[in-house]
């Protein structure tokens, strides 16, 4: 490996491909997905969207800050477990298994399906990763909840420089 040109303890400087480039250290990284999971927590107050305010402006700054940097993979990485833990925080926000049917029943699910899920007994996490949610909750409405996409923060700040 090529090694640091100057030591800043939240940026690596790395040479791959005979390209010099920085990224964020891994405790940079960490950190931002800890404030994430602390802003996601099946246990936080408030509506959503003011998590959706405090999230968007958690990874704006981040993304503004680390945006010069390579890390692509990270941040769809991250896009997607953010993604997964908004899904989580919206099913266990749903209590009751009559909510989560009408609510399944109301983002298009069928009848059958939208029974099945509002009446399984697995847990918030493992249903989150389910299919019938993911056609429920998609992407794009999360988008149109006023979510920020970070992959595209990320290449508008990338493709700027």
């Amino acid at each position: 490996m090529w090694g640091n040109l100057c030591y800043i303890p939240w940026i690596q400087f790395t040479k791959p491909h005979g390209k010099v480039g920085c990224r964020p250290s891994k405790s940079a990284k960490q950190r931002f997905k800890d404030k994430l999971r602390k802003l996601t927590s099946r246990k936080q107050p408030g509506t959503f969207e003011e998590i959706i305010k405090k999230i968007n402006q958690v990874t704006t700054g981040w993304v503004n800050y680390y945006g010069i940097s390579r890390m692509k993979r990270f941040i769809t990485d991250t896009q997607g477990w953010l993604n997964r833990r908004l899904r989580q925080l919206i099913w266990k926000r749903w209590k009751k298994p009559k909510t989560k049917y009408r609510m399944l029943r109301k983002y298009g699910i069928n009848h059958d399906e939208a029974m099945k899920l509002a009446n399984s007994r697995k847990g918030y996490w493992r249903i989150s990763k389910s299919e019938i949610l993911h056609q429920a909750i998609t992407i794009g409405k999360l988008i149109k909840w006023g979510l920020k996409n970070i992959s595209q923060l990320y290449e508008l700040r990338y493709l700027k420089d």
